[in-house]
């Protein structure tokens, strides 16, 4: 058994890329530590830096928050587990209508244009106050929010989702569809077998990216009447006096959407990564 043994210049190679890689960590670790020292300098040694953490970051009514912000921040959990599910079946639907073919649909595809462009086009908080206080009106009935607040939720996201469906199932080749018919698929087989799993690898990061949006959207659920995160923050603000509820409502739903854009971000690399390097997906 013989072991390989790298050529002079390739061990000056990799002594120079392990060079660079140690240069580049002490370069990130001394830029770090000039930027905490300018935040320092600039922001948190200021006479203002006190007014600032006693309005926004004082930790006694964080923590007094904390349990009221929670259990509203479970609505919003909820709101989202329905929305997801409800704004892919709708936006599925509305995707392959548009992408229909022949006169006779026609009007299927105008109607699936329209939507589209009226939910693209409203701002998602008046979409809100349509639903969340003219539905009850007009029905005369007693709604719950969450319910409310996922149809409000559908109405808006499965505008932008659509076209992301649509762009995604458009972007497949022709010739992978003519293919399928030649082998006696059907229509509804051909964009199930052939059509939707090849459009999925390049829907899915805009839709990772829709999805995040998403999770800040339902934090508008409010305006129906639920007592979510931002409402919970607001009772306790009003009665503290202090704005630290609503910087621990921020702060869940960061932590509920950093690690999706992680996710997001780290799959978009890949992708790419992929693509240039001529690899089949």
């Amino acid at each position: 058994m013989t072991t390989h043994t790298p050529s002079a210049l390739e061990q000056q190679r990799r002594a120079y890329r392990r060079g660079r890689e140690r240069r580049s960590v002490l370069l990130a670790i001394a830029s770090t530590l000039v930027f905490a020292a300018v935040v320092w300098a600039t922001v948190v040694n200021t006479s203002g830096w006190a007014k600032v953490q006693g309005a926004f970051f004082d930790p006694a009514v964080a923590v007094r928050a904390l349990p009221k912000v929670w259990d509203g921040f479970l609505i919003n959990l909820q709101v989202l587990g329905f929305s997801v599910v409800t704004v892919g079946a709708v936006a599925l639907v509305i995707a392959v209508l548009r992408t229909l073919r022949g006169p006779v649909f026609f009007p299927l595809r105008a109607l699936a244009a329209g939507y589209t462009d009226l939910f693209r086009g409203l701002p998602f908080i008046i979409v809100l106050y349509l639903v969340g206080y003219g539905l009850p009106t007009i029905t005369n009935t007693r709604i719950p929010p969450v319910a409310l607040g996922v149809l409000a939720v559908t109405l808006t996201y499965s505008s932008y989702v659509a076209e992301v469906m649509r762009a995604g199932i458009e972007s497949v080749h022709p010739s992978q569809r003519l293919a399928a018919r030649a082998l006696g698929l059907g229509h509804v087989q051909t964009l199930r077998r052939v059509v939707l799993p090849q459009a999925l690898r390049k829907m899915t990061p805009p839709l990772m990216n829709d999805f995040v949006s998403l999770q800040k959207d339902v934090g508008l659920v409010s305006i129906v009447g639920a007592i979510d995160a931002i409402a919970a923050a607001r009772s306790v603000a009003s009665l503290t006096y202090n704005f630290t509820p609503y910087v621990v409502a921020g702060l869940l739903f960061m932590l509920l959407a950093i690690p999706t854009i992680r996710l997001t971000d780290w799959y978009t690399a890949r992708l790419r990564e992929r693509e240039q390097s001529g690899a089949i997906l």
